[in-house]
């Protein structure tokens, strides 16, 4: 297992992975880095997840490493060998769940109402099941287009999915930070399965890279060929010049 959260309020950034998955985080735009991710090694496969901690002093940093802590925990106790794909989908939605109950049973005093983001997949061979809470978002890449892409849960995602904004007004819109649903405020929990292959990049990240760095750019910067660090360095790099917010991205190539 690979952990990687803060270890100090003004940790620039940490990265860890190998030539087929990468993670990294930097504090990007912001005094503190509330972000994190997870990179688990499974019997058959990885768990891969990242997530973006909600709430003022340290409380974002708190809820997103029980975020990941947790779900780490869960699959450490209940995962194994060759789970029926349906089963698994099940027990990502249930580890989803059980940092739900955790961080709301943790948000008292200082940390009250604090809350994270939560993507997280598990990549097993070319299927990928993936599991949605809030606005960070899992991507699916080939040859330099989207094949598939989780939804935010704002109030923004809703209004796009209706037509009143485009997605080339996301990015500069006034509710583009709300969210409708956290790990420790209100729930939801989306599921997703997609299948990949040679060529395919999984993307996951916080919207500190996807609120600034526009869709085209990121594809662009998904060159099949590369590894997984070299990707995961360019989209930081770039996310870097313009963000205002904390960054982070894991990258798996197939």
């Amino acid at each position: 297992m690979r952990l990687i959260l803060p270890e100090s309020p003004h940790m620039e950034s940490s990265g860890a992975g190998t030539d087929f998955v990468y993670g990294i985080t930097h504090v990007g735009g912001r005094k503190h880095n509330e972000d994190g991710l997870l990179i688990m090694k499974l019997p058959d496969g990885y768990l891969l997840a990242v997530a973006d901690g909600l709430g003022g002093h340290n409380a974002g940093e708190v809820a997103s490493r029980l975020a990941l802590e947790t779900l780490a925990g869960v699959f450490e106790r209940e995962y194994v060998e060759g789970l029926e794909e349906d089963l698994l989908a099940i027990l990502l939605k249930k580890a989803h769940e059980v940092a739900h109950s955790i961080v709301r049973e943790r948000a008292r005093g200082p940390l009250e109402g604090m809350g994270t983001t939560l993507v997280s997949a598990v990549v097993r061979r070319r299927t990928v099941i993936v599991a949605n809470t809030g606005d960070s978002r899992a991507y699916l890449v080939s040859g330099g287009k989207l094949v598939a892409r989780t939804l935010d849960h704002s109030p923004l995602q809703e209004l796009v999915l209706i037509g009143q904004v485009s997605e080339e007004e996301v990015m500069y819109h006034p509710l583009r930070n709300r969210v409708s649903s956290a790990i420790g405020r209100h729930l939801m929990v989306d599921l997703y399965r997609w299948e990949a292959g040679p060529g395919h990049i999984l993307l996951l990240s916080t919207d500190g890279l996807h609120d600034y760095v526009s869709k085209e750019e990121i594809l662009r910067a998904l060159i099949p060929g590369k590894t997984a660090r070299d990707l995961a360095k360019t989209l930081m790099e770039r996310a870097l010049t313009v963000t205002e917010d904390n960054v982070t991205v894991v990258v798996w190539r197939w």
